[in-house]
């Protein structure tokens, strides 16, 4: 049974650094690409990165591209969002979830995207 367990989000001042873990298992959490989404009260689950199976290529949305960097240590079955210079526009559950395949090239989409963590709430105050 494919579990995903999120941790790390909390509350945080503008400008500052969180760190998100993802913790997989049952699978083989070395074969997958991994990505993870959010979702802001009112809006749509949105797609912020994503990494392929060897870590070599990632892939990041323009609204948090060169302030969040997305990684994973295969030996701990974990992935992470290293996010920094957070902003209010930050604010949302972030999500984990483990891709279909080993590469994301398949599609960014939350369908493309077959489970899911229970979420971790990311609050930005300004």
């Amino acid at each position: 049974q494919v579990r995903l367990v999120e941790s790390g989000g909390g509350l945080v001042q503008a400008g500052d650094s969180l760190r998100l873990s993802c913790a997989g298992s049952g699978y083989m959490f070395e074969l997958f690409a991994m990505g993870w989404f959010r979702q802001a009260p009112g809006k749509e689950r949105e797609f912020v990165a994503a990494i392929n199976w060897s870590g070599r290529s990632t892939y990041y949305a323009d609204s948090v591209k060169g302030r969040f960097t997305i990684s994973r240590d295969d030996d701990r079955n974990t992935a992470y969002l290293q996010m920094n210079s957070l902003n209010s526009e930050d604010t949302a559950v972030y999500y984990c979830a483990r891709h279909w395949s080993a590469d994301y090239g398949g599609g960014l989409r939350p369908a493309d995207f077959g489970s899911w963590g229970q979420g971790t709430q990311v609050t930005v105050s300004s």
